[in-house]
């Protein structure tokens, strides 16, 4: 039984793009390794409050997480969000300074996963399967907020967390 040209070139086709995918998969199971600038620059916020917030990304050719922006410590909420881009996933961290209903300052950490609808489906399955091995090591986080798009990591959403 002999295939036809058009089947063989098909078959040759799957069999090109097959080490890519299985590639791919590799990759999103093992996780990335992550930079020691991300502990740190989460520290100095958490304890020396230079910074109000830390955008993580990955490095796909490096295989690592790494700092992507810092937010100095006078920037607020909004410039969080600016600096998160529509088309592709991040990590962040974010000081929400805030005073309870019994009037104490508090402080809370968020951690928020980005991933736009916008973004790659290779990107996302990398971020969902890296997010542990940098969550891991940053200890003190109150709360986790998962977003595909703004409304649902907005400053209303943060505050009402946060209370």
């Amino acid at each position: 039984m002999s295939s036809t040209p058009k089947a063989e070139a098909e078959l040759t086709d799957r069999h090109r793009q097959a080490p890519t995918m299985a590639m791919a998969f590799k990759m999103a199971t093992e996780g990335m390794r992550v930079k020691q600038e991300c502990l740190s620059s989460f520290m100095e916020m958490k304890w020396k409050k230079v910074s109000r917030y830390v955008v993580y990304k990955i490095d796909e050719q490096a295989r690592e997480v790494m700092v992507d922006k810092v937010g100095a410590a006078g920037e607020g909420y909004d410039g969080l969000a600016a600096a998160l881009p529509a088309d592709d996933c991040r990590y962040a961290v974010f000081d929400f300074d805030f005073v309870s209903r019994d009037n104490c300052q508090k402080s809370k950490i968020f951690f928020i996963t980005w991933s736009p609808t916008a973004s790659r489906i290779r990107s996302k399955i990398l971020y969902a399967t890296s997010k542990q091995g940098l969550r891991r090591l940053l200890e003190g986080i109150h709360y986790e907020v998962q977003a595909t798009d703004p409304t649902e990591m907005g400053f209303d959403v943060i505050q009402e967390k946060a209370k």
